[in-house]
C-alpha cells in the first residue's frame, strides 16, 4: 500500500468485498474503489484478479458449442486432422477442431485482459456474449477463498522431505535406545530444533518414532483443552485484571457461572458482592452471551437503573465465552453506562476467591454431576436465601443478609427475591429442594 494513502494495513473484510463487488457491477475504477477503502489501486487490482471466479458459458458456432476460435465464423476448412479419408464436415463444427488446427486463435476479451478482469458491469447479456471462458468476482466467494488460503498457508512445516528424514534418521533411533528428546535436542545441536517441537513431531507422526516408544508419556493423562474462553483478544483492552487493580476498589461484586451435568445446557449465573457477602444466583436456559444479558436486563428493570449501578458498578468475572461481550453488558437498556466489566488473568480463579468460595456451599446443595433440567428460579431462590442466612465468621457472626438489609434497604432485597430464612431452619443439604418445596 502506498505511504500518501491513509489508511489500516489491515487486510480486506467481507464488508471491503462487497463494496468491490458492488463498485465493479457499476463500471466504477479501481482508483475510485481503492479511494473510498483507502487503499492503493493495486490492492484493489490484485484483490480482483487472485479471487474472481472462472466459469465457462459455452457458447461459439451454431455447429459446434465448444469451439473458441476466432475464425470459426469464415472458416471453411475440412479434414483438417486428416483422421478420415473422405470428410465434408467443417472443421468448425469438429470438436477436435482447436487441438488440430495450426490457425487457431483463442478468442479473447479485453475487459478479462486488463482491468477490471472480470465481467462485472459488462454491457452484454451472459447469454448472448460469445466469450466462452467468463470471470465474475464475488464478495463471499473472494472472502472464503481469503480464509482458506490463510487458513492452508500455515498448515504443514517448514522443512523438506529430505530435511525431515535427514532428522528422523537421528532422532527416532536414539528414542528406541530410550533417550529422551531433551537428551536428544542436548547432544545433537545439528538438528536446530527444541524439545517441544520433536515432541510436536512425534505427536504428529512426522517421526518414524511414536508417542509409545517415549518412556513418560504414555502414562500421562490427555491435557484439558479449555475451548469455552473469549477468542476475541480485544475485548480485553483496557479491562485487565491489572486494570481493576489500578482502582483500589474498597467494594466491588464478583461475576461467575456454575455449570450443570452434560445431560442439561441450563447454567447458573452467580454474583457475589465483597463487602456484604451476599451470594445472588439466576437460572439460565443456555450459556450464551445473550442469556447472560438477559439476566441483566432482567436486574435493571426489578432493581431500576440507579440501584443496579449501586450493586454492580465494578464486575470481576473470569474470560469464560458467555462473558465476551462486555460492551453489551455494560450498556443499559436506556442506553445508559450501568457497570464497569473486568477480567481475571487466564488460569487464576483466585482472583475472584470471594465467589469461588461462596460456590463450594452450593455445591453442597447441588453436587458436581447434578442435572439443572429441572430446577426452577424459586429452587434456586431458596438455595440463596439458606446461604445467605449463614452466619459468617469473617462478619463477626452476622449474616450477608442482614448486613444487605442495613445497606440496601428491604424494597431492594424484595427485587432480588431475598427472603431471611430462620436460623434454626437453614439446611444445606442436597435434600434442601426435595423436602422445602
Amino acid at each position: 500500500m502506498s505511504k500518501y494513502i491513509p489508511g489500516n494495513q489491515k487486510h480486506l473484510t467481507l464488508k471491503d468485498r462487497v463494496f468491490i463487488e458492488n463498485s465493479l457491477n457499476q463500471n466504477h475504477t479501481f482508483k475510485d474503489i481503492a479511494k473510498y477503502l483507502c487503499k492503493d489501486p493495486t490492492t484493489i487490482s490484485k484483490e480482483v484478479k487472485a479471487r474472481r471466479s472462472s466459469d465457462w458459458y459455452h457458447k461459439g458456432t451454431f455447429y459446434n458449442a465448444k469451439n473458441f476460435c476466432i475464425h470459426r465464423f469464415s472458416c471453411r476448412k475440412v479434414n483438417v486432422c486428416k483422421k478420415i479419408l473422405v470428410c465434408g464436415v467443417k472443421c468448425a463444427s469438429c470438436p477436435t477442431c482447436n487441438q488440430t488446427c495450426r490457425d487457431f486463435v483463442k478468442e479473447r476479451c479485453s475487459r478479462l485482459d486488463k482491468a477490471p478482469y472480470v465481467c462485472n458491469g459488462c454491457d452484454k447479456k451472459i447469454s448472448h456474449c460469445t466469450i466462452a471462458h467468463k470471470y465474475t468476482y464475488n464478495a463471499r466467494f473472494a472472502d472464503r477463498k481469503y480464509h482458506e488460503l490463510l487458513t492452508n498457508s500455515r498448515n504443514g512445516i517448514c522443512m523438506t522431505k529430505h530435511e525431515l528424514h535427514q532428522k528422523d534418521m537421528i532422532v527416532s533411533p536414539l528414542i528406541e535406545q530410550g533417550q529422551s528428546p531433551y537428551q536428544i535436542s542436548i547432544n545433537h545441536p545439528e538438528l536446530d530444533m527444541s524439545v517441544r517441537t520433536i515432541y510436536t513431531y512425534i505427536d504428529k507422526g512426522l517421526f518414524s518414532a511414536r508417542n509409545v516408544d517415549l518412556k513418560r508419556k504414555p502414562k500421562f493423562k490427555p491435557r484439558k483443552c479449555h475451548r469455552m474462553q473469549i477468542t476475541d483478544r480485544s475485548v480485553f483492552v483496557n479491562r485487565t485484571y491489572l486494570d481493576f487493580q489500578a482502582l483500589d476498589l474498597e467494594y466491588f461484586a464478583e461475576m461467575d457461572t456454575v455449570h450443570s451435568s452434560r445431560e442439561s445446557k441450563k447454567t447458573l449465573l452467580t454474583f457475589y458482592l465483597t463487602r456484604e457477602k451476599l451470594f445472588l444466583a439466576f437460572l439460565m436456559n443456555r450459556c450464551t452471551k445473550g442469556a447472560v444479558r438477559l439476566v441483566f436486563d432482567h436486574l435493571e428493570k426489578r432493581l431500576g437503573t440507579y440501584e443496579f449501578v449501586s450493586l454492580f458498578e465494578y464486575l470481576l468475572t473470569d474470560r469464560g465465552c458467555e462473558f465476551g461481550d462486555p460492551v453489551g453488558l455494560e450498556t443499559g437498556i436506556s442506553e445508559i453506562q450501568r457497570c464497569n466489566l473486568y477480567f481475571c488473568d487466564p488460569m487464576r480463579s483466585g482472583q475472584k476467591g470471594g465467589v469461588e468460595n461462596v460456590h463450594t456451599m452450593l455445591r453442597m446443595v447441588l453436587p458436581k454431576g447434578t442435572s439443572f433440567e429441572f430446577l426452577t428460579q424459586w429452587d434456586v431462590n431458596l438455595i440463596v436465601n439458606h446461604i445467605n442466612s449463614t452466619p459468617r465468621e469473617s462478619l463477626g457472626g452476622e449474616t450477608p443478609y442482614n448486613l444487605a438489609l442495613e445497606s440496601f434497604g428491604e424494597d431492594t432485597l424484595k427485587a432480588l427475591q431475598l427472603r431471611r430464612i430462620v436460623p434454626d431452619e437453614v439446611n444445606l443439604t442436597p435434600k434442601l429442594i426435595r423436602y422445602n418445596r
